[in-house]
């Protein structure tokens, strides 16, 4: 009776919590937020300043009494206030969007191979942000769901989830994860990457920010069409601003050591799963999802070095968060795939 009287009073959010943007879900609105995530604060007063995207138009470019934060490193909370302040913000926009008059329940998705340490932390971040129950669910298995993936049916599925701060590789059947791993190997790494080539080869410093234009413009992990880009930055040998053109040749070679380790990690994935679930993935094939998966031509050195079927899905970014609104559609259809420190559900 109270389980229905809630879901009158109160909203259902699905937040996808990532390293370098979070998502959020509304039941019955879709995804409503899409902010990344950085968090500017007035260090002397430790008052918020900005949360999301005006927050990281503040990267590189503060006075000393105000940083850009990033909350969340390798998927992980470094800082656990100004996480709660980020999420504090994110459940309450969403909230007013459509008042309720009791505080909503929570989803969040979480990288898998997340510690009890780490995923308590998450938890507690999210109660202390005014959510009333509060539930964890693996970003792959959920984004598997995001994608309509037979998760449930006796078939192995491979999803691979390219995110900020980390990669997360998942062999799913019958409703859970049977093998997974969680790589180091995502955006940030490949912006690390384009940093220290611009160092190393044109002397020249770049921000973090414009590495990951770059990134976008031009970053490629296979030859294909001619691509440059004009880049601006600190001239190292005379410390005055310098402006160089590179080329799509140069990004991949910047990020060719971080490639070949996310295809080896992948690999090594592959070995490890049981010989029935491989033929039904050399069949069925594998999905890539996550930001990660728009890098030109992942899809196809992948398909090319495993020999395996391999698909980018439909508007790759947002699969977790569309995963979260279809489990709280139905939560006690999918109980057994949530993960510890998780509010208590009724049973079925």
């Amino acid at each position: 009776m109270f389980d229905k009287l809630y879901k009158l009073i109160s909203n259902d959010i699905g937040i996808d919590l990532g390293t370098s943007n979070t998502l959020v879900y509304l039941k019955g609105h879709g995804i409503v937020i899409n902010e990344p995530s950085v968090v500017a604060v007035n260090i002397k007063t430790n008052q918020i300043l900005a949360v999301g995207t005006p927050a990281k138009q503040m990267l590189g470019r503060t006075p000393l009494h105000i940083r850009a934060i990033r909350p969340l490193v390798d998927g992980v909370i470094s800082d656990f206030e100004i996480t709660e302040e980020m999420l504090s913000y994110l459940i309450g926009k969403a909230d007013k969007m459509s008042k309720k008059l009791a505080k909503p329940r929570v989803l969040i998705g979480i990288p898998s191979g997340t510690t009890n340490v780490e995923s308590r932390a998450v938890y507690d971040a999210a109660r202390s942000a005014g959510a009333r129950e509060v539930f964890l669910v693996e970003e792959p298995m959920a984004a598997a769901i995001g994608v309509r993936l037979p998760i449930k049916e006796p078939v192995g599925s491979m999803i691979i989830d390219i995110g900020g701060g980390t990669t997360d590789v998942a062999v799913i059947s019958l409703g859970g994860v049977v093998k997974s791993k969680n790589l180091k190997v995502a955006g940030d790494r490949l912006n690390n990457d384009i940093i220290s080539f611009m160092r190393d080869e044109f002397k020249i410093l770049i921000g973090e920010r414009t590495a990951e234009i770059v990134k976008i413009a031009i970053g490629s992990v296979m030859p294909g069409e001619y691509m440059e880009t004009k880049v601006n930055g600190r001239d190292l040998l005379t410390g005055l601003p310098r402006e160089v053109v590179v080329t799509d040749a140069d990004i991949r070679e910047a990020i060719l050591a971080s490639t070949k380790e996310l295809v080896e990690g992948i690999k090594d994935m592959l070995e490890m799963t049981p010989p029935e679930i491989l033929s039904d993935i050399m069949h069925q094939g594998i999905t890539l999802s996550g930001g990660g998966a728009l890098l030109s031509g992942l899809d196809k050195l992948l398909q090319n070095v495993l020999r395996i079927p391999v698909y980018v899905i439909d508007d790759p970014l947002t699969a977790v968060a569309r995963g979260t609104g279809i489990i709280l559609d139905d939560i006690l259809q999918y109980k057994e795939i949530l993960i510890g420190n998780q509010d208590e559900l009724p049973p079925r």
